[in-house]
């Protein structure tokens, strides 16, 4: 094993229904206030230990870091999941929340930046305690609204992910992703949420076949987009059949008081033929990709190298 994946510690912390989350901590043995500490927030169905890496080589420049897994999910996945019924909500209200108080007890007076995969950077916006956010990082953030699925692989996706996926999981009671190689295995809720019509925001958990929540609570949920603002760069892949330009700028859309940053690049740029929406983490970025979210996190700033499309969408309101 790689050294510095082996120096992270296992760390378990309550949600607040008291579901027990579990993880890992880079954690420096000497105290600096300054130092700041991140939270990886992993795409959907995605173990946490995929990004130990990743953590390792932001705790080899200097921050503390902090990964875990959602409810259902590796560490934190129950002794059976048939049933299981939670969803992106749950992963944002609860468990994002979770990891946010546990670095805020942990890490007292350090900064917390959040380093978040596709669907980690919608929960950001689900948590109460969002707006003690100092900077995000996200790569291939977006919440699967269909039509946003790169055009010439729209439908075969669609049939995917919003026929087969369901279907599947209807029969067992959660979707066995791991046999089939397309996930880890994940909650029914989850499948209900990604699955749900999203012409609209607003809409996520009232039409469909999504949670139905009260007005006033869904509108709360809504409402707690606008309360960060944490400076982001949200990077996207041009081969990311997910992320494309137009799921990026519509999650965007809703962090509408974050100064944002959106830096589309193209795998040339890097020297490849193909990156797509999961390798981005691959520790062979090391030293192309990865220094893109490690001069953000420092310093809030696009490093020169490698260089692709920019775009800034500026905060609605200000403090």
């Amino acid at each position: 094993m790689d050294q510095r994946v082996a120096t992270a510690q296992a760390i378990t912390f309550p949600a607040a229904d008291g579901y027990p989350l579990n993880g890992f901590c880079w954690r420096h043995a000497d105290v600096d206030a300054a130092r700041p500490v991140v939270i990886v927030n992993a795409a959907t169905s995605v173990r946490c230990r995929y990004y130990a890496r990743f953590a390792a080589f932001l705790h080899a420049h200097g921050f503390d870091v902090i990964t875990y897994d959602y409810r259902g999910i590796g560490e934190s996945r129950p002794a059976s999941l048939r049933g299981f019924d939670a969803g992106w909500i749950d992963w944002g209200r609860l468990d994002f929340e979770a990891a946010l108080q546990y670095a805020l007890a942990e890490f007292p007076g350090q900064p917390i930046q959040v380093a978040a995969h596709s669907v980690g950077g919608f929960l950001i916006g689900l948590a109460a305690s969002g707006h003690r956010v100092s900077r995000v990082f996200t790569m291939g953030a977006q919440y699967a609204h269909w039509r946003d699925y790169v055009r010439h692989k729209r439908a075969a996706m669609f049939l995917k992910w919003h026929v087969f996926m369901p279907a599947l999981t209807a029969v067992c009671g959660y979707f066995p992703g791991s046999r089939l190689g397309w996930l880890e295995d994940t909650p029914r809720g989850v499948v209900r949420d990604w699955i749900a019509p999203q012409p609209h925001f607003a809409d996520i958990w009232r039409r469909g076949g999504a949670r139905r929540l009260p007005d006033g609570e869904r509108r709360e949920l809504v409402e707690r987009f606008a309360a960060l603002r944490a400076p982001t760069l949200a990077v996207s892949l041009a081969d990311d059949e997910f992320g494309t330009v137009e799921a990026i700028r519509r999650l965007l859309g809703h962090y509408r008081n974050s100064p944002r940053t959106h830096l589309h690049l193209r795998p040339e740029a890097v020297g490849e033929r193909q990156v797509g929406h999961f390798a981005f983490f691959h520790s062979r970025f090391e030293h192309t990709l990865w220094r893109i979210p490690l001069e953000w996190l420092r310093h809030g700033r696009l490093p020169a190298e490698p260089s692709g499309e920019v775009a800034t969408l500026r905060p609605e309101a200000r403090r």
